[in-house]
């Protein structure tokens, strides 16, 4: 019989909780993405309103609208999925479009035009991201996942 674990090695057991949905490559299908990370997240423990709600919202609704911008091929879906990982929360939105991909994390970006509508997306992920990377989607196209620390 093995002895009880001394206090020292009691680790907290990790919950693992994963969202998973596709949506129509259209302004409307990254609302509803959105909305529904949210309401996912409400229902995980991370109330509406509290910082990492919205900062996760936030994330969500750029990472869907470059999708449906930048990574849209006709009639392909894109797909969000957000994963409650212990005291990380993992976002990744999915494209088959996986040519066109964003400059990775940390790599020099041309400053936009000071009028322009565009160009800025990527730069607030980086800022509300703890980590954030692009990944090759198996068999097509791109990911890209973004990584919070939440607070205890």
């Amino acid at each position: 019989m093995t002895p009880p674990p001394t206090p020292a090695s009691r680790q907290e057991p990790i919950t693992v909780r994963v969202f998973t949905q596709r949506f129509s490559s259209t302004p409307r299908g990254a609302r509803l993405a959105r909305r529904l990370a949210q309401h996912q997240l409400d229902s995980w423990g991370v109330p509406h309103g509290s910082e990492a709600s919205d900062t996760a919202a936030l994330l969500v609704a750029e990472l869907a609208a470059n999708a449906v911008t930048h990574g849209r091929v006709p009639g392909r879906d894109f797909e969000v999925t957000v994963k409650l990982l212990g005291r990380t929360l993992r976002i990744e939105v999915s494209d088959t479009r996986g040519e066109l991909r964003p400059l990775a994390p940390g790599a020099p970006r041309p400053a936009p035009r000071p009028l322009a509508e565009t160009g800025r997306g990527m730069l607030l992920v980086e800022a509300l991201a703890d980590r954030w990377d692009v990944l090759d989607r198996v068999p097509v196209g791109k990911t890209v996942a973004a990584e919070l620390d939440l607070p205890r």
